[in-house]
């Protein structure tokens, strides 16, 4: 490495440490607190009953010895030239051991397999507790499972065969330009270290993606109404209102063509209409949920039937849109209110929030105490802390990949569309995330019948009647299919409930001729466990299966397509457009 690059090296290190004293700063110190108090208790819980039944612990370590020392053994065979069989070996899909010199030098082999019989150790350690009441174990592995993955051996660069070539080769130029993007992305953070994950400049909403056409033909201060333009010469006589989670941005729906849940809709006849809710600032500080129910989806009705002069429609609600839909279901059930929602189609939508999946490490009292009174101080939930926290529940794949990859190799990330919506961040009105916490999360309010309340109306889910399609997917960590099948139950009327496979987002996101299939079983009211039992499983989207589904609702003739007028403002509209101090590489040169 010459002077110059030691200078420069040298240069951002004392600027990236500024920035990370002011980020510190920033961090809400109530929530902190109140994570590290959990911590020192669970740790000490883990403790008492440890020495409750120390030989089973004893017995435990030995053999986590006894194999560190096969381990040890394994490769002075291995340094000698002779073939071993590897003591343990990184799961199915762990990237993070992917070069070739972890396997075949003998002491990066050594490192990484130390490294996992370690981890494998501490967290069996924490099973082992047996009398550990579940809450402090599920707290503690999954704080246990972030510190190990911090220390990983591949996130640093004196025990990364692959990131000590590459910095010598290149005369450590690699790190000059991973501070300089890790000085960028501290600029760009709040509170939390939000790591660059793909070149933001690559896409344009409205062209690149959110792309379908269509007019904005309603604005409120809440959100604006956006009409999709038609692709066939006659449309199903009721409309579709989609209403996508306020948390994110609702293009995950309307990426590209050819996996845009709204194109395809189009193209199947229906027109459709896609709420488009505002990115909040300070002055939105007093929203509450219940305004998203009638300011929100209400007010979206009405616009609809000036647009079209429909009354009725066939709505699709996804993840905590679909629980803004449900709760409006109820609502209106409640004020006796014409019921113009006719169908419902739900998305991972959580309902019972007694299995809120990963996501549980985060709520009790204290925390969410903590966190009532940073969202009161603040007036907003940060969306960039939202989206660390959020990667920290796939810590390797949607965090640490990324950090080496950055900061490390010091590589431009690449343009994804996923990963652009995925930072594309959105915050949350500090007393609409204190409701969703205390009154869903913490105390489960929405499944009783009159705890809830929209504007002084109790609302109990039972009373809705009409038709549901529930679609979850096997390996949502964020919305537990059991959990979201187990709020089916609280709802009237018919009932279907699909599974998905892959995760919150591919398994939704599917499109016919994608890879992934669908269990359909029978509308019943028995377990998770015992529906999985008696579904189907099928090859491929579910979305034809939905789409019949929906047609069969549809009992009068179409008509002729609708048009949005055409001198209003173009889709996607501007406020989808409104960013975040942006997480995500600009796209400039870093050299």
């Amino acid at each position: 490495m010459s002077t110059g690059s030691y200078q420069q090296l040298l240069d951002s290190l004392i600027h990236c440490n500024e920035q990370l004293m002011e980020l510190a700063k920033k961090q809400g110190q109530q929530t902190s607190q109140a994570l590290m108090q959990n911590s020192v208790e669970d740790l000490s819980k883990a403790v008492n009953e440890g020495l409750k039944n120390p030989t089973g612990l004893i017995e435990h370590q030995v053999n986590w010895w006894q194999s560190q020392l096969q381990l040890f053994q394994n490769t002075m065979l291995k340094q000698a030239g002779q073939q071993v069989a590897p003591v343990i070996e990184p799961a199915r899909g762990d990237r993070r051991f992917r070069d070739p010199q972890w396997q075949e030098n003998p002491w990066y082999d050594y490192i990484k397999q130390s490294y996992l019989l370690t981890a494998q150790n501490l967290l069996e350690s924490i099973d082992q507790l047996e009398e550990l009441d579940d809450d402090s174990k599920e707290r503690l592995r999954f704080f246990t499972r972030q510190a190990v993955n911090a220390l990983a051996p591949s996130n640093f660069i004196g025990s990364n065969p692959e990131l000590l070539q590459l910095t010598l080769e290149s005369g450590g130029d690699n790190l000059v330009r991973g501070m300089k993007q890790l000085f960028a992305d501290l600029q760009r953070s709040a509170g939390t270290l939000n790591v660059s994950m793909t070149d933001e400049s690559v896409f344009q909403l409205g062209k690149d993606l959110a792309s379908t056409p269509g007019k904005v033909v309603h604005t409120a201060p809440l959100f604006q109404l956006l009409q999709y333009s038609p692709s066939t010469e006659n449309v199903q006589k009721r409309p579709i209102m989609i209403v996508p989670p306020f948390v994110n941005k609702y293009y995950i729906m309307d990426l590209r063509p050819e996996n845009s849940l709204v194109k395809y809709l189009v193209d199947q006849g229906h027109t459709v209409f896609m709420v488009s809710w505002v990115n909040p600032d300070l002055s939105h500080a007093e929203i509450d949920f219940e305004d998203y129910v009638v300011d929100g989806v209400v007010a979206a009705l009405d616009a609809i039937e000036v647009a079209t002069g429909e009354k009725e429609v066939n709505a699709i609600g996804y993840c905590i849109g679909g629980t803004v839909l449900t709760t409006t279901l109820a609502y209106m059930a409640a004020r006796r209110m014409k019921q113009r929602i006719k169908t419902a189609t739900l998305f991972t939508t959580i309902l019972d929030f007694s299995q809120p999946g990963e996501l549980g490490v985060f709520i009790n009292d204290g925390v969410v105490s903590a966190m009532e009174q940073q969202n009161s101080e603040n007036g907003v939930m940060d969306g960039r802390q939202l989206a660390v926290a959020f990667s920290l529940l796939r810590e390797n794949n949607l965090y640490w990949n990324y950090y080496v990859d950055g900061y490390l190799k010091g590589k431009t990330p690449v343009a994804f569309d996923l990963l652009h919506w995925n930072c594309d961040n959105t915050n949350v009105a500090g007393k609409t995330h204190s409701t969703m916490l205390r009154r869903f999360y913490l105390d489960n309010e929405l499944i009783e019948p009159g705890s809830f309340t929209v504007r002084g109306t109790k609302i109990d889910l039972g009373k809705i009647s009409i038709p549901t399609y529930f679609v979850s997917t096997v390996e949502d960590h964020i919305a537990l299919w059991q959990g979201n099948y187990q709020g089916m139950l609280k709802l009237g009327g018919d009932k279907t409930f699909v599974l998905g496979e892959s995760g919150h987002i591919a398994g939704i996101i599917n499109p016919p001729g994608g890879k992934y299939g669908h269990y359909i079983g029978p509308s019943a009211d028995c377990s998770p466990e015992e529906w999985l039992e008696q579904a189907e499983h099928n090859e491929g989207s579910w979305w034809p299966t939905w789409q019949s589904w929906l047609v069969e609702q549809n009992k009068a003739k179409p008509v002729a397509a609708r048009q949005p007028a055409p001198e209003l403002a173009d889709a996607p509209g501007d406020y989808v457009q409104k960013r975040l101090n942006s997480t995500v590489a600009k796209g400039e040169e870093v050299a």
